[in-house]
């Protein structure tokens, strides 16, 4: 499917989704998660050093836009990307800026 190809609602939700991620700290988030990784809060946010209550600000959002899904096991809910293919954004971005 081409970007000429999609309709307008359908634009504005991919929109939504790069505002998501178009944060420091949320491609951080997505970058532990590639690879079908599953991760809780709190492993995400003492992989990154901040604090718990920022990352579950950022997890919101980008589980708001459709950039991750949760799954409830006991006591902990896991993260992971709603569509794998999300991780060549991340991808595409470390790339383009190491050519700069």
């Amino acid at each position: 499917m081409k970007i000429k190809d999609l309709d307008a609602e359908l634009l504005d939700k991919a929109a939504g989704m790069l505002k998501a991620i178009a944060h420091p700290m949320r491609i951080a988030i997505l970058s532990h998660l590639e690879d079908g990784k599953m991760l809780t809060v709190t492993e995400i946010h003492k992989l990154l050093n901040i604090e718990q209550s920022t990352t579950s600000h950022h997890l919101g959002i980008l589980k708001d836009k459709g950039v991750l899904s949760s799954k409830r096991e006991g006591k902990n809910t896991f993260y992971y990307l709603k569509h794998n293919s999300l991780r060549n954004i991340v991808d595409c971005v470390s790339k383009c800026t190491i050519a700069s």
